[in-house]
């Protein structure tokens, strides 16, 4: 059963929840986790939770924040990580009635997320469902001509290479547990840009037509752990990013592009996440769901 280095080794590195909704600081919280026993040492973490709990990456905003809402609904704890904390969002989170945790993370720092996974498992004793939602747009939008190699790198970086590294190491704290309470997950949040393309921005559909085949190969590689592996594919979804194009996508939804003529909403997504979450689609893991008002069916 694969196992994760000891969080000793791993102390000065580790990454502080800020305030885990029990009153205490990050700082209070640190020292308090250091004088007690690790759960997780040896035969794996304590799994003795009441809650289950959902990873949620770039968590802060948009369309993570929509699904970190749903999930705190559906009654999950909720650790998110992201570049930034936001208080307000955590306060948000926490009125939902779980226990909610901030991680300032890097996606595309991989030595880095080992410490990351060890803080969670250490403000929460498990990891149930890790949705890998960070991600970035093109650096520029532009001919494929005049694609530069260290852009390309960059959304590599962050879309595909990070989100595979993270996710192997939440695996492997799954894999590590000594007792399985809860149905377990990992969702990936891709795009109908892993499916149609972009010309002026094909490293942003490259990297997200990677993690369509990450999702089908770790589907198939945790089948027989019982840990459900989904894709979701948004369309056209109203969030702070898609605010500067808004006029213009008014337009084409208008005109027909997608068939339900509305945008989507954070919350749309938030809420096939919840469901794919709670373990009543185990037996199709593997799949992947758009998203999209039925933008990328193929039409005559």
């Amino acid at each position: 059963m694969p196992r994760l280095r000891s969080p000793q080794s791993l102390r000065g590195r580790c990454v502080v929840p800020a305030n885990i909704g029990s009153g205490q600081s990050g700082a209070d919280h640190r020292r308090a986790s250091l004088a007690r026993r690790r759960p997780y040492q040896a035969g794996g973490f304590c799994m003795s939770r009441q809650r289950p709990v959902a990873l949620v990456t770039g968590g802060r905003r948009g369309i993570g924040l929509g699904i970190a809402r749903a999930l705190a609904a559906k009654g999950f704890d909720l650790a998110i990580t992201d570049r930034e904390s936001d208080e307000a969002v955590i306060h948000e989170l926490r009125g939902l009635g779980g226990k909610v945790a901030f991680f300032k993370s890097d996606l595309a720092a991989v030595k880095t997320h080992e410490a990351t996974v060890f803080a969670v498992l250490d403000a929460f004793g498990g990891i149930d469902c890790l949705v890998n939602n960070a991600g970035m747009g093109a650096v520029e939008r532009g001919d494929f001509l005049a694609l530069k190699p260290e852009n390309f790198d960059t959304i590599m970086d962050v879309n595909l290479r990070g989100t595979v590294f993270f996710t192997q190491a939440v695996v492997k704290a799954m894999l590590a547990a000594d007792e399985v309470r809860f149905p377990r997950s990992i969702v990936t949040i891709s795009s109908v840009s892993s499916v149609m393309t972009s010309p002026e921005r094909l490293d942003y559909c490259i990297s997200k037509a990677g993690l369509t085949a990450f999702v089908q190969g770790l589907a198939l590689r945790l089948a027989e752990a019982r840990i459900g592996v989904f894709e979701v594919r948004p369309g056209i979804i109203r969030t702070d990013m898609t605010a500067k194009v808004a006029a213009r996508y008014d337009a084409l939804i208008e005109g027909g592009l997608v068939p339900m003529k509305r945008w989507g909403e954070a919350s749309d997504v938030g809420a096939i996440v919840a469901g794919l979450a709670g373990g009543d689609f185990i037996f199709a893991t593997g799949s992947a769901i758009h998203a999209d008002g039925g933008l990328s069916i193929a039409k005559l």
